[in-house]
């Protein structure tokens, strides 16, 4: 599944190619990462550590950490991190 982006009017740089979960997707380079994912249909990032429930991208600046991932071993939040090629994503970041 793939979420509609805007592309009338619209100049983007050139998409690269990074992994997540050992599945390639393409996103412009620079995009918010947690963007990128929600484009790509990746809506559920981490499991609430309480209550196991799905958790996904909430406030996206920055605020609630509902988006933590990780990227190349280390957790972050991808509302904050920007796409580039070749990054490793790994889905199911912790704040524990």
């Amino acid at each position: 599944m793939s979420l509609w982006r805007a592309t009338e009017g619209v100049t983007r740089p050139a998409e690269v190619t990074f992994a997540v979960d050992g599945t390639d997707v393409s996103a412009p380079a620079g995009e918010p990462l947690a963007t990128a994912l929600a484009a790509a249909g990746m809506l559920g990032l981490r499991d609430s550590p309480r209550g196991g429930t799905p958790r996904g991208a909430f406030c996206h600046m920055g605020l609630c950490q509902e988006c933590v991932v990780t990227v190349d071993g280390r957790i972050v939040q991808a509302c904050l991190t920007p796409v580039r090629a070749g990054m490793q994503v790994r889905l199911g970041g912790t704040l524990r």
